[in-house]
């Protein structure tokens, strides 16, 4: 599908696309996703519909404008977070060619790298809601609407929006940058891991990492959820006590749900670190970031 072309088209008879390849239909959502009973009840909104003024882009991209919504697609999510991070990589997937304000036609198209290649993704911008609820992402600003419709395109390229619960976030890495991935095994992790963490913030790679557990979701009393997958958003070595401190930054694709141990954002641990590296480091805030 040609996106050019067919927003063309739309605008010249004066039509919304609606994308047969990847229908307003329980077909795209995908027949286990949800019981049948509330696979019936989903309804199909434009983001037109449900705002007098929708943008893609609103005050620039941020992790914090995503939450993830009833799919468990956590995997794909703290990959995108990781994404924002890293604005020459989000610009080959979100092209800047499209928006609610000029030539809208309710077509949108994104970029994801497949098998050596890059892949343009047509979708429309018709949005899975169930019980008035967001079925997919849903943003943080009420009409923000650039991570539910990249997640659509996503579900699309991957068959339905049921093939993106479960995942490996290593995967979606790849998806989005068509870079090479490594993975390290935090059981038995190499000695120099805080070395090789703090040179791939500065080589600005993309990073993640992910909890076990065959129960997924399930959040332990130390605030840490089970079967996840988390964005790591930043990583510093500060002066602590008589010494030095390497502490890492993680984002809950959640949007929510903190570490509670040491160094979280209530921790006895920040007292003792000097108020300039506290003021520039510590966001205390319940928005799923913590370090």
């Amino acid at each position: 599908q040609d996106f050019r072309d067919l927003r063309a088209l739309c605008l010249s008879q004066g039509l919304l696309f609606e994308d047969a390849t990847f229908p307003a239909h329980i077909s795209s959502i995908g027949p286990t996703l949800l019981p049948e009973e509330k696979l019936r009840k989903i309804q199909w909104k434009r983001p037109t519909e449900l705002q007098k003024n929708p943008y893609l882009i609103r005050d620039g991209v941020s992790r914090f404008d995503i939450m993830q919504g009833a799919i468990g697609d956590c995997w794909m999510l703290a990959a995108l977070g990781s994404l924002t991070l890293r604005k020459h990589f989000l610009e080959n997937v979100l092209p800047k060619d499209q928006g609610f304000q000029d030539d809208y036609a309710g077509i949108f198209h994104f970029r994801f790298w497949q098998y050596g290649e890059w892949v343009d993704v047509v979708i429309d911008d018709r949005l899975p809601f169930l019980n008035g609820k967001y079925l997919s992402v849903h943003p943080r600003t009420s009409n923000e609407f650039w991570p539910s419709l990249l997640e659509k395109a996503y579900a699309k390229l991957q068959g339905s929006y049921q093939n993106l619960s479960g995942g490996y976030l290593s995967d979606a890495l790849v998806d989005l940058t068509g870079g090479i991935q490594v993975q390290f095994s935090l059981k038995d992790p190499p000695p120099d891991l805080e070395e090789i963490l703090i040179a791939a913030d500065k080589s600005r790679c993309l990073m993640g990492c992910s909890t076990s557990g065959q129960s997924r979701n399930i959040e332990l009393r130390n605030g840490i959820v089970q079967g996840h997958a988390y964005t790591i958003t930043g990583t510093v070595k500060i002066p602590y006590k008589n010494g030095w401190k390497h502490i890492i930054r993680i984002w809950n694709p959640w949007g929510r749900g903190e570490w509670k141990g040491p160094w979280s954002d209530d921790s006895p641990q920040w007292d003792h670190v000097e108020p300039k590296y506290r003021e520039s480091l510590l966001r205390n805030k319940d928005d799923g970031e913590f370090w």
